[in-house]
């Protein structure tokens, strides 16, 4: 059965209050928010955090959320970009007990209930909405409708990489595989036709999230192998300009 099209929750702007900070890498953070009259997400979704300057100066981005609907907190995973505005802000400035402003949940095309087979594929930090997923169907007790695959250079980057290594995803590494998590059992290179081929399910969903890049790359694959393009749904990762 095809993923059926779920109406999506939609919050609109809330504070939320920053219950915990985490540096899972040299040049990423982990929020856990504690968000006022919170609206309880569907995997897939993300916030807005909207920041504000002394001069009246204002810049907000988007960031997937990783927590599962049934966590009290909402979890963002956050990439530093050097010339990142809001970026570099939550990661070498908040701490907890700030306040931010918040809007979301949002988004009702990249979403999956949780009741619909899900082949879910990520890149670098496009595997954080697929954590969502992961957790979400960990708690329901279904797992036998979500496969997983994710890449990056290496295991060492990769957000979440032991909760995904742990679950039984695919992982592929296209550079070094590290030594921080257990290796991946595939040589080292990207993500192949003959990698998704045993994971793709007749009626299933695929998720694809991650670079511009990689998303082509991998929609492609996936159509060559006979997965019908319309079942597709991609979301594209990037910094913002």
């Amino acid at each position: 059965m095809l993923l059926r099209d779920v109406p999506a929750p939609i919050g609109g702007w809330r504070t939320a209050v920053v219950a915990g900070v985490a540096h899972p890498a040299p040049d990423a953070v982990a929020l856990r928010l504690d968000v006022a009259d919170r609206v309880v997400h569907l995997p897939g979704q993300h916030y807005v955090v909207r920041l504000r300057a002394d001069d009246g100066y204002v810049a907000s981005r988007s960031y997937s959320v990783a927590s599962a609907p049934a966590d009290p907190q909402v979890e963002l995973y956050v990439d530093r970009f050097p010339d990142g505005e809001v970026s570099t802000y939550l990661a070498d400035v908040v701490e907890v007990g700030d306040s931010l402003e918040v809007r979301g949940p949002i988004g009702g095309w990249f979403v999956w209930d949780g009741t619909t087979l899900a082949l879910a594929i990520g890149g670098g930090s496009g595997v954080v909405p697929l954590v969502s997923m992961l957790r979400h169907a960990t708690g329901a007790g279904a797992m036998d409708l979500l496969r997983l695959a994710v890449s990056a250079r290496s295991a060492e980057v990769l957000p979440y990489a032991t909760e995904l290594v742990a679950a039984g995803s695919l992982v592929a590494v296209t550079r070094d595989p590290g030594e921080s998590v257990p290796p991946p059992a595939r040589p080292v290179g990207r993500l192949t036709a003959a990698d998704l081929a045993p994971l793709v399910m007749p009626g299933a969903t695929s998720f694809v999230c991650g670079s511009a890049r990689f998303a082509e790359a991998v929609s492609g694959l996936l159509v060559g192998l006979g997965v019908e393009p319309s079942t597709v749904r991609v979301e594209r990762f990037g910094p913002s300009g």
